[in-house]
């Protein structure tokens, strides 16, 4: 049996064009130039690169499209870009200034055609479903409007929903374990990959290069989506890379 090659990717997190990191959504704090920080992470040896604006959705913030095409000239690899994406207009524009991909959330689930829409006209490939689920005594409800508005959808049903209509990936994030960094929802992400045929990024609570094995192995995570480790040096993306290859899970690239 092949063994596919686990993703890095580094979340650039950005509000008002700057990049900011915050713990459960909330307290946010600038750590620096969404361009600058990209082609740091590429040279580090990152897989993909995903700016989120995190304050799009509730203020209809459209500023990050100037620093996706000022990172998109200088990165060779996939750019994912999403907040604020309310549209099949609104996709477009986003692939039009140089995003490889596009994430959607509230509006997917305000109107979930738009996944197909969006799936037929630009492929799957280009269109990632972000889930931010956060936990509930029964499992995990989808909540949208960057985490402050419940859905009251279930997110495993959902995300088996969103690959049906045409999604090509999911971004998944654990809101109860994001900015945290004791380690990402390992239940959460097991749960959604082995309910779904398509890529899943586990994201929301990454403290140590261990917590990146875990999620990887015993969370069967595609990739791994990480911040902070990455944003204050605690880690670089070589150093997260050469520690996998050395557990055995195979990585793309490294140094």
């Amino acid at each position: 049996m092949i063994s596919l090659t686990k993703r890095i990717i580094p979340c650039l997190d950005v509000r008002d064009g700057v990049v900011v990191k915050g713990v459960r959504f909330e307290g946010l704090t600038a750590v620096g130039d969404p361009p600058e920080l990209a082609v740091k992470y590429q040279e580090q040896g990152a897989d993909e690169i995903v700016f989120l604006d995190v304050k799009a959705s509730l203020m209809g913030d459209e500023t990050l499209r100037a620093a996706v095409r000022k990172t998109a000239e200088r990165l060779f690899v996939p750019l994912t870009v999403g907040g604020g994406v309310r549209s099949f207009d609104d996709v477009r524009k986003m692939l039009r200034v140089g995003a490889d991909k596009v994430s959607v959330n509230t509006a997917a689930v305000a109107e979930p055609a738009l996944i197909t829409e969006c799936a037929e006209a630009f492929g799957s490939q280009c269109v990632v479903v972000a889930i931010d689920a956060k936990k509930t005594d029964g499992g995990w409800e989808v909540h949208t409007h960057s985490g402050t508005r419940s859905s009251e959808r279930d997110a495993v049903e959902w995300a088996k929903e969103v690959c049906e209509l045409g999604a090509g990936e999911i971004l998944l994030t654990s809101m109860d374990c994001d900015g945290v960094r004791s380690g990402y929802d390992i239940e959460l992400t097991r749960s959604v990959v082995r309910a779904v045929t398509v890529p899943v990024i586990a994201s929301g609570g990454c403290g140590t290069v261990q917590h990146i094995v875990d999620v990887l192995s015993i969370g069967e995570a595609d990739a791994a989506l990480a911040a902070s480790i990455f944003h204050y040096d605690q880690y670089s993306v070589g150093d997260v890379k050469r520690t996998l290859a050395e557990k055995g899970i195979p990585v793309r690239w490294c140094c």
